[in-house]
Protein backbone atom coordinates (compact mmCIF):
# COMPACT_ATOMS: atom_id res chain seq x y z
CA UNK A 1 0.00 0.00 0.00
CA UNK A 2 2.39 2.74 -1.44
CA UNK A 3 -0.20 5.85 -1.06
CA UNK A 4 0.09 7.20 1.91
CA UNK A 5 -3.58 8.54 2.33
CA UNK A 6 -4.58 4.67 1.48
CA UNK A 7 -2.89 3.49 4.55
CA UNK A 8 -4.44 5.63 6.82
CA UNK A 9 -7.83 4.85 5.38
CA UNK A 10 -7.60 1.22 5.57
CA UNK A 11 -6.54 2.03 9.49
CA UNK A 12 -9.14 4.11 10.39
CA UNK A 13 -11.35 1.81 9.03
CA UNK A 14 -10.08 -1.19 11.20
CA UNK A 15 -9.62 1.40 14.39
CA UNK A 16 -12.91 2.16 13.15
CA UNK A 17 -14.16 -1.37 13.37
CA UNK A 18 -13.02 -1.56 16.73
CA UNK A 19 -13.63 1.96 18.06
CA UNK A 20 -16.61 3.21 15.72
CA UNK A 21 -18.67 -0.41 15.95
CA UNK A 22 -17.77 -1.25 19.50
CA UNK A 23 -18.55 2.65 20.78
CA UNK A 24 -21.86 1.88 18.96
CA UNK A 25 -22.27 -1.17 20.71
CA UNK A 26 -21.64 0.66 23.95
CA UNK A 27 -23.92 3.37 22.49
CA UNK A 28 -26.71 1.09 22.27
CA UNK A 29 -26.72 1.20 26.32
CA UNK A 30 -27.94 4.33 26.02
CA UNK A 31 -31.44 2.83 25.46
CA UNK A 32 -30.92 0.24 28.05
CA UNK A 33 -30.27 3.25 30.18
CA UNK A 34 -33.28 5.53 29.14
CA UNK A 35 -35.76 2.03 29.81
CA UNK A 36 -34.34 0.59 32.81
CA UNK A 37 -33.54 3.85 34.35
CA UNK A 38 -35.42 7.00 35.40
CA UNK A 39 -34.33 10.62 34.05
CA UNK A 40 -32.68 11.67 37.17
CA UNK A 41 -30.94 7.68 37.42
CA UNK A 42 -29.64 9.10 34.15
CA UNK A 43 -28.76 12.05 35.15
CA UNK A 44 -26.03 10.41 37.80
CA UNK A 45 -24.52 8.21 35.29
CA UNK A 46 -24.45 11.37 33.14
CA UNK A 47 -22.51 13.43 35.59
CA UNK A 48 -20.18 10.35 36.88
CA UNK A 49 -18.74 9.89 32.93
CA UNK A 50 -17.76 13.54 33.19
CA UNK A 51 -15.62 13.15 35.79
CA UNK A 52 -14.48 9.87 34.40
CA UNK A 53 -13.20 11.70 30.95
CA UNK A 54 -11.10 14.91 33.18
CA UNK A 55 -9.33 12.35 35.20
CA UNK A 56 -8.24 10.03 32.14
CA UNK A 57 -6.83 13.12 30.75
CA UNK A 58 -5.64 14.44 33.88
CA UNK A 59 -3.91 10.95 34.79
CA UNK A 60 -2.47 10.56 31.05
CA UNK A 61 -0.98 14.00 31.20
CA UNK A 62 -0.22 14.21 27.91
CA UNK A 63 2.33 11.09 27.96
CA UNK A 64 0.41 9.19 25.25
CA UNK A 65 1.16 12.22 22.16
CA UNK A 66 5.06 12.96 23.69
CA UNK A 67 5.33 8.96 23.52
CA UNK A 68 4.41 9.24 19.86
CA UNK A 69 6.47 12.20 19.17
CA UNK A 70 9.57 10.65 20.99
CA UNK A 71 9.36 7.44 19.15
CA UNK A 72 9.61 8.96 15.68
CA UNK A 73 12.81 11.51 16.81
CA UNK A 74 16.42 10.14 15.71
CA UNK A 75 17.86 11.09 18.38
CA UNK A 76 15.53 9.25 21.13
CA UNK A 77 15.17 6.03 18.85
CA UNK A 78 17.87 4.15 21.87
CA UNK A 79 15.98 5.51 24.55
CA UNK A 80 13.95 3.23 26.71
CA UNK A 81 10.96 6.07 25.68
CA UNK A 82 8.23 3.18 26.56
CA UNK A 83 9.19 2.04 30.42
CA UNK A 84 9.90 5.72 30.97
CA UNK A 85 6.38 6.09 30.19
CA UNK A 86 4.67 3.69 31.45
CA UNK A 87 6.75 3.76 35.04
CA UNK A 88 5.93 7.05 35.11
CA UNK A 89 1.90 6.51 34.69
CA UNK A 90 2.42 3.41 36.67
CA UNK A 91 3.32 5.68 39.46
CA UNK A 92 1.53 8.53 39.81
CA UNK A 93 -1.80 6.26 39.20
CA UNK A 94 -0.80 4.51 42.29
CA UNK A 95 -1.10 7.82 44.32
CA UNK A 96 -4.03 8.68 42.73
CA UNK A 97 -5.75 5.37 43.83
CA UNK A 98 -4.49 5.28 47.05
CA UNK A 99 -5.60 8.82 48.06
CA UNK A 100 -8.71 8.60 46.21
CA UNK A 101 -9.20 5.67 48.66
CA UNK A 102 -8.55 7.47 52.01
CA UNK A 103 -10.45 10.94 50.88
CA UNK A 104 -13.24 8.66 49.43
CA UNK A 105 -15.82 10.47 51.86
CA UNK A 106 -15.58 13.65 51.94
CA UNK A 107 -15.51 13.35 47.74
CA UNK A 108 -18.80 11.35 47.77
CA UNK A 109 -20.27 14.61 50.46
CA UNK A 110 -18.49 16.63 48.18
CA UNK A 111 -20.29 14.73 44.65
CA UNK A 112 -23.67 14.93 46.88
CA UNK A 113 -23.67 10.96 46.84
CA UNK A 114 -22.70 10.32 50.79
CA UNK A 115 -23.87 7.24 50.87
CA UNK A 116 -21.54 6.13 47.77
CA UNK A 117 -18.11 6.28 48.72
CA UNK A 118 -17.79 3.18 46.70
CA UNK A 119 -18.57 5.16 43.45
CA UNK A 120 -15.17 6.83 44.31
CA UNK A 121 -13.70 3.85 44.67
CA UNK A 122 -14.70 2.21 42.03
CA UNK A 123 -14.07 5.19 39.36
CA UNK A 124 -10.71 5.98 40.96
CA UNK A 125 -9.41 2.15 40.00
CA UNK A 126 -11.57 2.77 36.15
CA UNK A 127 -9.51 5.72 35.08
CA UNK A 128 -6.63 4.59 36.94
CA UNK A 129 -6.37 1.19 35.04
CA UNK A 130 -7.26 3.27 32.13
CA UNK A 131 -4.65 5.67 31.83
CA UNK A 132 -2.39 3.07 31.97
CA UNK A 133 -3.64 0.90 29.37
CA UNK A 134 -3.29 4.48 27.20
CA UNK A 135 0.47 3.58 26.62
CA UNK A 136 0.39 -0.12 25.70
CA UNK A 137 -2.61 0.66 23.45
CA UNK A 138 -0.61 3.45 21.92
CA UNK A 139 2.81 1.05 21.38
CA UNK A 140 0.31 -1.22 19.22
CA UNK A 141 -0.93 2.02 17.30
CA UNK A 142 2.82 2.90 16.80
CA UNK A 143 3.47 -0.33 15.23
CA UNK A 144 0.68 -0.46 13.44
CA UNK A 145 -0.86 -3.80 14.73
CA UNK A 146 -4.24 -2.61 14.78
CA UNK A 147 -5.75 -5.92 14.70
CA UNK A 148 -4.71 -6.68 18.38
CA UNK A 149 -5.79 -3.09 19.20
CA UNK A 150 -9.18 -3.85 18.06
CA UNK A 151 -9.36 -7.45 19.95
CA UNK A 152 -8.43 -5.53 23.40
CA UNK A 153 -11.15 -2.98 22.75
CA UNK A 154 -13.53 -5.44 21.71
CA UNK A 155 -12.51 -7.53 24.64
CA UNK A 156 -13.22 -4.20 26.76
CA UNK A 157 -16.52 -3.73 25.34
CA UNK A 158 -18.10 -7.09 25.21
CA UNK A 159 -17.47 -7.36 28.92
CA UNK A 160 -18.87 -4.33 29.61
CA UNK A 161 -22.16 -4.81 27.80
CA UNK A 162 -22.44 -8.26 28.96
CA UNK A 163 -22.12 -7.84 32.41
CA UNK A 164 -24.37 -4.56 31.60
CA UNK A 165 -26.99 -6.96 30.16
CA UNK A 166 -26.66 -9.58 32.76
CA UNK A 167 -27.11 -7.08 36.08
CA UNK A 168 -29.86 -4.59 34.81
CA UNK A 169 -31.80 -6.85 32.28
CA UNK A 170 -31.56 -10.65 33.60
CA UNK A 171 -31.23 -10.11 37.48
CA UNK A 172 -33.37 -7.30 37.97
CA UNK A 173 -36.35 -9.32 35.73
CA UNK A 174 -35.98 -12.16 37.54
CA UNK A 175 -35.14 -11.24 40.86
CA UNK A 176 -38.86 -10.74 42.34
CA UNK A 177 -40.33 -13.87 40.42
CA UNK A 178 -38.27 -16.10 39.07
CA UNK A 179 -34.16 -15.90 40.89
CA UNK A 180 -32.06 -18.37 41.31
CA UNK A 181 -28.68 -19.09 43.09
CA UNK A 182 -26.82 -16.96 40.02
CA UNK A 183 -28.71 -14.02 41.28
CA UNK A 184 -28.80 -14.54 44.36
CA UNK A 185 -25.50 -14.83 44.86
CA UNK A 186 -24.47 -11.55 42.30
CA UNK A 187 -27.24 -9.49 42.37
CA UNK A 188 -28.48 -6.61 44.64
CA UNK A 189 -31.65 -4.43 43.68
CA UNK A 190 -29.88 -1.54 46.07
CA UNK A 191 -27.29 -1.26 44.10
CA UNK A 192 -29.35 0.03 41.25
CA UNK A 193 -27.72 2.01 38.17
CA UNK A 194 -24.29 0.82 40.44
CA UNK A 195 -23.90 -1.84 38.06
CA UNK A 196 -23.10 0.23 35.18
CA UNK A 197 -20.04 1.41 37.44
CA UNK A 198 -19.27 -2.13 38.35
CA UNK A 199 -19.37 -3.24 34.66
CA UNK A 200 -17.01 -0.68 33.95
CA UNK A 201 -15.15 -1.51 36.24
CA UNK A 202 -14.80 -5.25 35.65
CA UNK A 203 -13.95 -4.57 31.38
CA UNK A 204 -11.30 -2.00 32.56
CA UNK A 205 -9.56 -4.87 34.85
CA UNK A 206 -10.04 -7.25 31.62
CA UNK A 207 -8.49 -4.91 29.50
CA UNK A 208 -5.46 -3.99 31.52
CA UNK A 209 -4.96 -8.01 32.00
CA UNK A 210 -4.96 -8.70 28.19
CA UNK A 211 -2.42 -5.54 27.82
CA UNK A 212 -0.10 -6.17 30.72
CA UNK A 213 1.86 -9.21 29.13
CA UNK A 214 3.13 -5.82 26.63
CA UNK A 215 3.94 -3.77 29.51
CA UNK A 216 7.83 -4.44 29.45
CA UNK A 217 9.30 -2.64 32.28
CA UNK A 218 12.57 -3.85 32.04
CA UNK A 219 14.33 -1.15 30.58
CA UNK A 220 13.58 1.33 33.57
CA UNK A 221 12.96 4.62 33.52
CA UNK A 222 15.72 7.26 32.12
CA UNK A 223 14.99 10.61 34.12
CA UNK A 224 17.12 12.71 32.16
CA UNK A 225 14.35 11.64 29.32
CA UNK A 226 11.66 11.55 31.44
CA UNK A 227 12.08 15.41 31.95
CA UNK A 228 12.33 16.39 28.04
CA UNK A 229 9.49 14.26 27.66
CA UNK A 230 7.21 15.78 30.54
CA UNK A 231 8.51 19.24 28.96
CA UNK A 232 6.75 18.43 25.82
CA UNK A 233 3.55 17.13 27.37
CA UNK A 234 2.57 19.34 30.00
CA UNK A 235 1.27 21.92 27.45
CA UNK A 236 -0.15 18.31 25.63
CA UNK A 237 -1.98 18.37 29.66
CA UNK A 238 -3.33 21.65 29.73
CA UNK A 239 -5.14 21.11 26.00
CA UNK A 240 -6.27 17.80 27.47
CA UNK A 241 -7.88 19.09 30.39
CA UNK A 242 -9.38 22.19 28.75
CA UNK A 243 -10.52 19.72 25.97
CA UNK A 244 -12.10 17.93 28.71
CA UNK A 245 -13.91 20.99 30.06
CA UNK A 246 -15.14 21.86 26.87
CA UNK A 247 -16.63 18.45 26.52
CA UNK A 248 -17.83 17.22 29.63
CA UNK A 249 -18.50 20.64 31.91
CA UNK A 250 -21.67 21.63 30.93
CA UNK A 251 -22.86 17.99 32.76
CA UNK A 252 -21.49 19.23 35.79
CA UNK A 253 -22.85 22.87 35.50
CA UNK A 254 -26.16 22.00 34.58
CA UNK A 255 -26.84 20.00 37.54
CA UNK A 256 -25.23 22.72 40.26
CA UNK A 257 -26.76 25.83 38.42
CA UNK A 258 -29.89 24.19 37.80
CA UNK A 259 -30.24 22.92 41.56
CA UNK A 260 -29.16 26.14 43.25
CA UNK A 261 -31.46 27.65 41.18
CA UNK A 262 -34.74 25.51 42.66
CA UNK A 263 -33.71 25.14 45.66
CA UNK A 264 -35.61 27.45 47.77
CA UNK A 265 -38.51 26.24 45.67
CA UNK A 266 -38.24 23.13 45.57
CA UNK A 267 -36.31 22.00 48.83
CA UNK A 268 -32.95 20.13 48.72
CA UNK A 269 -34.35 16.60 47.76
CA UNK A 270 -36.48 17.84 45.27
CA UNK A 271 -34.64 20.04 43.26
CA UNK A 272 -31.20 17.24 43.06
CA UNK A 273 -34.19 15.26 41.51
CA UNK A 274 -34.69 17.55 39.08
CA UNK A 275 -31.49 18.65 38.18
CA UNK A 276 -30.57 15.02 37.45
CA UNK A 277 -33.47 15.17 35.18
CA UNK A 278 -32.74 17.91 33.14
CA UNK A 279 -29.03 16.60 32.65
CA UNK A 280 -30.96 13.00 31.92
CA UNK A 281 -32.42 14.38 29.40
CA UNK A 282 -28.84 16.51 28.03
CA UNK A 283 -26.95 13.75 28.48
CA UNK A 284 -29.44 11.31 26.95
CA UNK A 285 -29.44 13.31 23.69
CA UNK A 286 -25.94 13.95 23.46
CA UNK A 287 -25.23 10.71 23.07
CA UNK A 288 -27.03 11.03 19.57
CA UNK A 289 -24.19 13.67 18.81
CA UNK A 290 -21.11 11.26 19.70
CA UNK A 291 -22.09 9.14 16.51
CA UNK A 292 -19.64 11.79 14.92
CA UNK A 293 -17.55 12.24 17.86
CA UNK A 294 -17.15 8.06 17.48
CA UNK A 295 -15.56 8.46 13.75
CA UNK A 296 -13.23 11.01 15.15
CA UNK A 297 -11.93 9.00 17.95
CA UNK A 298 -11.41 6.17 15.45
CA UNK A 299 -9.85 9.00 12.59
CA UNK A 300 -7.66 10.06 15.62
CA UNK A 301 -6.17 6.57 16.65
CA UNK A 302 -4.85 5.93 13.10
CA UNK A 303 -4.06 9.92 12.45
CA UNK A 304 -1.58 10.71 15.23
CA UNK A 305 0.90 7.83 14.23
CA UNK A 306 0.27 8.93 10.78
CA UNK A 307 0.85 12.61 10.85
CA UNK A 308 3.94 12.16 12.60
CA UNK A 309 5.45 9.48 10.35
CA UNK A 310 4.31 11.45 7.24
CA UNK A 311 6.13 14.98 8.65
CA UNK A 312 9.88 13.90 7.01
CA UNK A 313 8.39 13.11 3.41
CA UNK A 314 8.72 16.69 0.88
CA UNK A 315 5.19 15.99 0.30
CA UNK A 316 3.83 15.58 3.53
CA UNK A 317 1.69 19.25 3.98
CA UNK A 318 -0.02 18.57 -0.03
CA UNK A 319 -1.30 15.29 1.93
CA UNK A 320 -2.58 16.90 4.89
CA UNK A 321 -4.31 19.03 2.83
CA UNK A 322 -5.99 16.11 1.31
CA UNK A 323 -6.82 14.58 4.67
CA UNK A 324 -8.56 17.68 5.40
CA UNK A 325 -10.82 17.57 2.55
CA UNK A 326 -12.01 13.97 2.63
CA UNK A 327 -12.87 14.64 6.43
CA UNK A 328 -14.50 17.18 6.08
CA UNK A 329 -16.66 15.69 3.38
CA UNK A 330 -17.34 12.81 5.66
CA UNK A 331 -18.39 14.52 8.95
CA UNK A 332 -20.47 16.76 6.63
CA UNK A 333 -22.32 14.15 5.48
CA UNK A 334 -22.32 12.10 9.02
CA UNK A 335 -24.02 15.58 10.12
CA UNK A 336 -26.55 15.42 7.24
CA UNK A 337 -27.71 11.42 7.94
CA UNK A 338 -28.23 12.30 11.74
CA UNK A 339 -30.19 15.36 11.12
CA UNK A 340 -31.89 14.63 7.91
CA UNK A 341 -33.27 11.28 9.71
CA UNK A 342 -33.30 12.33 13.30
CA UNK A 343 -37.27 11.11 13.46
CA UNK A 344 -35.55 7.81 13.16
CA UNK A 345 -32.36 8.37 15.38
CA UNK A 346 -34.39 9.62 18.12
CA UNK A 347 -35.74 5.84 18.79
CA UNK A 348 -32.33 5.14 19.94
CA UNK A 349 -33.61 6.99 23.08
CA UNK A 350 -36.85 4.82 23.38
CA UNK A 351 -37.90 6.55 26.40
CA UNK A 352 -40.38 9.70 24.62
CA UNK A 353 -39.99 11.53 28.24
CA UNK A 354 -36.17 12.17 26.91
CA UNK A 355 -37.57 13.39 23.47
CA UNK A 356 -38.00 17.16 24.56
CA UNK A 357 -34.04 17.51 24.43
CA UNK A 358 -34.10 16.40 20.30
CA UNK A 359 -33.35 20.35 19.41
CA UNK A 360 -30.20 20.30 21.04
CA UNK A 361 -28.97 17.53 19.06
CA UNK A 362 -28.11 19.21 15.49
CA UNK A 363 -26.15 21.95 17.54
CA UNK A 364 -23.88 19.56 18.90
CA UNK A 365 -23.29 17.82 15.64
CA UNK A 366 -21.74 21.00 14.35
CA UNK A 367 -20.12 21.67 17.50
CA UNK A 368 -18.41 17.79 16.67
CA UNK A 369 -17.59 19.07 13.03
CA UNK A 370 -15.69 21.75 13.83
CA UNK A 371 -13.86 20.01 16.68
CA UNK A 372 -12.82 17.27 14.16
CA UNK A 373 -11.31 19.92 11.65
CA UNK A 374 -9.80 21.59 14.95
CA UNK A 375 -8.06 18.02 15.84
CA UNK A 376 -6.45 17.78 12.14
CA UNK A 377 -5.06 21.32 12.05
CA UNK A 378 -3.39 20.72 15.75
CA UNK A 379 -0.67 18.86 13.93
CA UNK A 380 0.76 22.14 13.16
CA UNK A 381 1.98 22.60 17.05
CA UNK A 382 2.52 19.21 17.18
CA UNK A 383 4.60 18.70 14.36
CA UNK A 384 6.58 22.31 15.42
CA UNK A 385 6.78 20.92 18.64
CA UNK A 386 5.22 24.56 20.04
CA UNK A 387 2.32 22.74 22.30
CA UNK A 388 2.40 25.56 24.07
CA UNK A 389 -0.08 27.15 21.38
CA UNK A 390 -1.54 24.08 21.57
CA UNK A 391 -2.43 25.04 25.99
CA UNK A 392 -3.60 28.70 25.13
CA UNK A 393 -5.99 27.71 22.56
CA UNK A 394 -7.63 25.02 24.91
CA UNK A 395 -7.58 27.22 27.70
CA UNK A 396 -9.35 30.36 25.47
CA UNK A 397 -11.96 27.96 24.73
CA UNK A 398 -12.54 26.45 28.07
CA UNK A 399 -12.77 30.08 29.36
CA UNK A 400 -15.11 30.92 26.56
CA UNK A 401 -17.05 27.50 27.53
CA UNK A 402 -17.78 27.96 31.18
CA UNK A 403 -18.41 31.81 30.75
CA UNK A 404 -21.47 30.86 28.45
CA UNK A 405 -22.35 28.45 30.61
CA UNK A 406 -22.40 30.42 33.99
CA UNK A 407 -24.08 33.21 31.77
CA UNK A 408 -26.55 31.41 29.88
CA UNK A 409 -27.93 28.05 31.69
CA UNK A 410 -29.86 29.98 34.84
CA UNK A 411 -32.29 31.24 31.38
CA UNK A 412 -31.97 28.62 28.81
CA UNK A 413 -30.99 25.22 30.66
CA UNK A 414 -29.12 22.72 28.52
CA UNK A 415 -30.18 24.08 25.49
CA UNK A 416 -27.16 27.34 26.43
CA UNK A 417 -24.63 24.10 26.96
CA UNK A 418 -25.42 23.31 23.89
CA UNK A 419 -24.47 26.36 22.33
CA UNK A 420 -21.50 26.44 24.25
CA UNK A 421 -20.25 23.33 22.71
CA UNK A 422 -20.29 24.88 19.47
CA UNK A 423 -18.85 28.10 20.38
CA UNK A 424 -15.64 26.90 21.64
CA UNK A 425 -15.08 24.41 19.10
CA UNK A 426 -15.73 26.99 16.35
CA UNK A 427 -13.68 29.25 17.78
CA UNK A 428 -10.61 26.86 18.86
CA UNK A 429 -10.77 25.87 14.79
CA UNK A 430 -10.73 29.35 13.86
CA UNK A 431 -7.97 30.29 16.23
CA UNK A 432 -6.18 27.39 15.45
CA UNK A 433 -5.86 27.82 11.46
CA UNK A 434 -4.81 31.66 11.89
CA UNK A 435 -2.08 31.11 14.21
CA UNK A 436 -1.24 27.65 12.44
CA UNK A 437 -0.58 29.82 9.12
CA UNK A 438 1.93 31.75 11.06
CA UNK A 439 3.89 28.63 12.88
CA UNK A 440 3.51 25.85 10.40
CA UNK A 441 1.39 26.72 7.44
CA UNK A 442 -0.49 24.40 5.56
CA UNK A 443 -2.17 25.33 2.76
CA UNK A 444 -5.52 23.95 3.39
CA UNK A 445 -8.41 24.55 0.75
CA UNK A 446 -10.93 27.14 2.62
CA UNK A 447 -12.77 27.24 -0.18
CA UNK A 448 -13.89 23.65 0.01
CA UNK A 449 -14.13 23.56 3.39
CA UNK A 450 -16.69 26.83 2.74
CA UNK A 451 -18.26 24.47 -0.27
CA UNK A 452 -18.59 21.45 1.86
CA UNK A 453 -19.76 23.48 5.12
CA UNK A 454 -21.79 25.52 3.96
CA UNK A 455 -23.90 23.44 1.60
CA UNK A 456 -24.52 20.91 3.99
CA UNK A 457 -26.30 23.44 6.48
CA UNK A 458 -28.24 25.22 3.75
CA UNK A 459 -29.49 21.36 3.03
CA UNK A 460 -30.18 21.21 6.81
CA UNK A 461 -31.77 24.66 7.09
CA UNK A 462 -34.42 23.80 3.77
CA UNK A 463 -34.92 20.57 5.40
CA UNK A 464 -36.63 21.67 8.52
CA UNK A 465 -38.59 24.31 6.95
CA UNK A 466 -41.99 24.07 8.34
CA UNK A 467 -41.61 20.62 10.28
CA UNK A 468 -40.32 19.58 13.87
CA UNK A 469 -37.83 17.50 14.60
CA UNK A 470 -39.63 14.76 16.15
CA UNK A 471 -41.94 13.67 13.14
CA UNK A 472 -40.96 13.37 8.92
CA UNK A 473 -43.76 12.00 6.68
CA UNK A 474 -42.82 9.53 3.99
CA UNK A 475 -42.78 12.86 1.41
CA UNK A 476 -40.45 14.65 3.34
CA UNK A 477 -37.89 11.39 3.73
CA UNK A 478 -38.04 10.87 -0.12
CA UNK A 479 -36.86 14.91 -0.02
CA UNK A 480 -34.71 13.89 2.49
CA UNK A 481 -33.12 11.59 0.51
CA UNK A 482 -32.89 13.60 -2.85
CA UNK A 483 -30.82 16.13 -0.97
CA UNK A 484 -28.39 13.97 0.58
CA UNK A 485 -27.71 12.14 -2.94
CA UNK A 486 -26.60 16.16 -4.15
CA UNK A 487 -24.73 16.48 -1.35
CA UNK A 488 -22.74 13.19 -2.60
CA UNK A 489 -22.60 14.09 -6.16
CA UNK A 490 -21.09 17.43 -5.18
CA UNK A 491 -18.37 15.59 -3.16
CA UNK A 492 -17.81 13.73 -6.12
CA UNK A 493 -17.85 15.94 -8.95
CA UNK A 494 -15.52 18.62 -7.08
CA UNK A 495 -13.09 15.98 -6.24
CA UNK A 496 -13.34 13.33 -8.72
CA UNK A 497 -9.64 13.66 -9.81
CA UNK A 498 -8.38 13.20 -6.57
CA UNK A 499 -10.89 10.22 -5.88
CA UNK A 500 -9.75 8.48 -9.10
CA UNK A 501 -6.12 8.96 -8.04
CA UNK A 502 -6.73 7.90 -4.30
CA UNK A 503 -8.22 4.70 -6.23
CA UNK A 504 -5.67 4.02 -8.41
CA UNK A 505 -1.98 4.87 -6.09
Amino acid sequence: MNNPLKKLAGQTAIYGFSSIVGRFLNFLLTPLFAVYFAKDQFGIITEMYAYVAFLVVFLTYGMETAYFRFITLEEQKDKPVYSTVLISLLSTTFIFIATAVVFAQPVADWLQYPNHTEYVIWFAIIVGLDAVSSIPLAQLRADNKALRFALVNFVNIGVNISLNLFFIVYCSANYETNSNWLIDIFYNPEIGVGYVFISNLIASICKFLLLAPGMKLSEGIQFSLWKKMFRYSSPMLIVGLAGIVNETIDRILIKKIVYAQQLEALGSQAANTFAQEQNGIYGANYKLAMIISMFIQAYRYAAEPFFFKEEQKKDSKETYVKIMNYFIIVVAFMFLVITLYISIFKYFIPNPDFWEGLHIVPILLAAYVCLGIYYNQSIWYKLSQKTGYGAIISLAGAVLTITINLLFIPIYGYTAAAWATLSCYSFMMIISYFIGKRHYPIPYNIKKFFIYAGTALAIYIFSIKGRSLEMLSLSGYIINTILLSLFIALAYFIEKSEFKTLRNG
